[in-house]
């Protein structure tokens, strides 16, 4: 598996990892709990942009990781 492909992967992963905070921020009841639910979710899109500017970094400096 390629660089690449473990960019992608790892980026698919936490875009359900952060779609599952989100839903636990809506469905909770607790104050508290949707407060650090939706934090946690913050976290994860920064993590997420990070990792999609690294791959775009990536396609730039690799040509054979670029998409067709």
């Amino acid at each position: 598996m390629t660089i690449a492909s473990n960019l992608n992967q790892c980026i698919a992963s936490i875009k359900g990892i952060e779609s599952q905070l989100s839903t636990l921020a809506l469905n909770s009841m607790d104050p508290d709990a949707q407060r650090i639910f939706h934090q946690s979710m913050l976290v994860f899109q920064d993590i997420k942009a990070d990792l999609e500017e690294r791959k775009n970094e990536l396609e730039l400096e690799e040509p054979q990781y670029k998409k067709n």
